[in-house]
């Protein structure tokens, strides 16, 4: 017997279906902040270069799992972590920019991707009064790892248990580098904020999971059997049609931290196709994350 009624395929939960904004998407440190009161304080979230995927065999510490204290194979992503750099301060009052620091010395490869300032803001002449939340703004150093030259800049949140500390936290880190193993530790659970693999222009079978039809239908076996009503005379966008595929900005969450490795690790690890050697320090984590190898993911804490 067939079914009576099947909803339409393909979720309406992510729309309109085109391409991202950016490459490296932003993320609330606020929610973050919130959901992740168990954390001591100090950086919530890192950004790492996708390498790739493997396998290896892990020690089973999972209580009632049927094999606990037995070495199981897991399918796992690697992620270098290069050291990020702070760049400056940003103090906000309410959800608009108060004020603006940056150090005193700046890379040289930001001005491929910003202008730099002849003249920042004196940091010892600011006053916290009306400031609700401090986030540092940061830069990755993708010449570590040989990938490319012009970095990555974005914010990250503090946590902290006021805003005076978040500043005092903030002003020792500036100008300074930050490694992964200060921020993520193993057995840590991370949401990872990514843009996804893109496919380009596709049709609707593969964008929505139509099912074909049959052999001797009309205009078509691998489209809708219609768009939609005569009235309104329009095609609505939930009708599935042909378009835009991946390419889009989408958050995993609970992603289990198995092993953070030192940059002496990094040697030892074999040759990813599409990416190379790892030559920094490594996050590797279970299961597979979004995006092709050499993108940046945003790694914030769960």
């Amino acid at each position: 017997m067939p079914t009576k009624h099947r909803p339409r395929k393909g979720t309406l939960q992510f729309w309109p279906r085109k391409r991202a904004a950016k490459i490296l998407p932003s993320a609330n440190w606020h929610a973050v902040e919130a959901a992740s009161a168990h954390r001591k304080e100090g950086l919530l979230g890192f950004v790492g270069y996708k390498v790739g995927m493997t396998t290896a065999l892990v020690h089973d510490l999972t209580p009632n799992s049927l094999t606990i204290n037995e070495n199981v194979a897991m399918a796992m992503t690697v992620i270098e972590c290069p050291p990020m750099k702070v760049m400056g301060i940003k103090l906000y009052r309410g959800e608009q920019v108060a004020t603006e620091f940056l150090a005193d010395k700046l890379d040289k490869d930001l001005k491929r991707r910003i202008k730099l300032p002849k003249q920042a803001h004196k940091i010892e002449n600011v006053s916290l009064e009306g400031i609700t939340d401090v986030h540092i703004l940061c830069h990755t150093q993708p010449r570590h790892a040989k990938l490319k030259k012009t970095p990555e800049i974005f914010e990250i949140g503090i946590k902290a248990a006021s805003v005076e500390r978040k500043f005092e936290l903030a002003k020792e880190m500036l100008g300074k580098e930050v490694l992964i193993n200060s921020v993520f530790s193993p057995q840590e659970a991370i949401d990872v904020k990514g843009v996804t693999k893109g496919k380009g222009l596709v049709g609707p079978v593969k964008r929505f999971g139509l099912g074909l039809k049959g052999h001797k239908s009309e205009k078509g076996v691998r489209r809708p059997g219609s768009l939609g009503p005569w009235i309104p005379k329009k095609v609505t966008f939930r009708a599935p049609i042909s378009g835009q595929m991946g390419f889009q900005t989408r958050m995993q969450y609970n992603n289990q931290i198995i092993h953070t490795g030192s940059k002496e690790e990094a040697e030892k690890l074999r040759f990813f196709d599409d990416y190379g050697l790892v030559r920094n320090q490594f996050l590797m984590v279970k299961g597979s994350l979004q995006g092709t190898e050499k993108r940046a993911l945003m790694l914030c804490a769960s």
